[in-house]
């Protein structure tokens, strides 16, 4: 009995250790804002709003910012200031893929 109990504290222990590892590596508010950048993208392309090559720019711009976020988790902790570099990045690529599409070109 005494030996269930504490495989089970054991087990309870290792769980609680890896939720707080994946608490801190979390990126929720960065990945939907990813998301939302590559649909706004893709349905500036299909209205023609973007050009091919301005489409193609700013999805390099998303493809930093990825590279960025896998090198701030690559330490098991994703720092506030890291967070903040990230967003402050997703907000000027916010900002390109609203100029772009209402720069007036069309393809």
């Amino acid at each position: 009995m005494h030996k269930n109990l504490l495989s089970l504290v054991a087990a309870f222990g290792l769980l609680l250790v890896a939720q707080a590892a994946s608490a801190q590596t979390a990126t929720p508010g960065i990945n939907a804002t990813q998301r939302n950048e590559r649909a706004r993208i893709r349905q500036g392309v299909a209205s023609g709003e973007l050009t091919r090559p301005e489409a193609a720019r700013l999805k390099a711009r998303e493809a930093d910012i990825r590279q960025d976020k896998r090198m701030a988790k690559a330490d098991g902790v994703v720092t506030r200031d890291e967070r903040q570099g990230i967003r402050k990045e997703e907000a000027h690529a916010s900002r390109a893929i609203h100029r772009q599409k209402h720069d007036g070109q069309t393809r």
